[in-house]
């Protein structure tokens, strides 16, 4: 019962949903509480017209063990920090773990050029608690930079923002998963 309370919620906050062609969104905008997540982030336009040519997420506190995805043309990076609380994973102490991910065009042929459309992937492992995560997202082009950092006062309408964060409803999951 749990399960499907969480799903249906998912539901309806997909169906609810008002997802701008404009902005950075994540193709799955709910997730369970604990799980493995798969953060799939469209990006739909560049900068005023200018070519895309780096991608940087900043992972809310809380999200773990991000592993991403190469894409061919463009150079992985990621940055890790010593965390505040560490945390156990498969029989081991986590003292540093990734709190940024960049992809960058190694040439003008991977530019992202404004008319095109693609995918940035990470996958990680969600909090146990159910509530909004916000992911801040910078996209550098050839000519500016967009930096997709705002957050809602209250609640999660980004309805008014010119430039919101990227969200993630974490849902409550019931049981732990365990997750790779």
């Amino acid at each position: 019962m749990k399960y499907l309370n969480a799903f249906l919620r998912a539901a309806a906050l997909l169906a609810s949903a008002t997802t701008v062609s404009a902005h950075v969104v994540l193709e799955d905008q709910a997730a369970l509480a604990g799980s493995s997540y798969r953060a799939t982030f469209r990006v739909g336009h560049g900068c005023d017209g200018s070519p895309t040519t780096a991608i940087r997420v900043f992972l809310p506190v809380g999200v773990r063990g991000a592993k991403p995805s190469p894409k061919p043309g463009w150079t992985l990076a990621v940055r890790r920090e010593t965390l505040a609380q560490p945390y156990s994973s498969h029989g081991k102490t986590v003292r540093e773990d990734v709190v940024e991910v960049s992809w960058t065009a190694s040439s003008p042929a991977s530019f992202l050029q404004d008319d095109w459309y693609d995918e940035f992937v990470l996958r990680a492992t969600l909090p146990e608690q159910a509530g909004a995560l916000w992911f801040r997202v910078e996209q550098g082009c050839v000519q500016g930079r967009l930096d997709w950092a705002e957050i809602p006062a209250q609640g999660t309408s980004t309805r008014g923002l010119k430039a919101p964060a990227v969200l993630l409803e974490v849902l409550p999951s019931g049981a732990p998963a365990h997750a790779h």
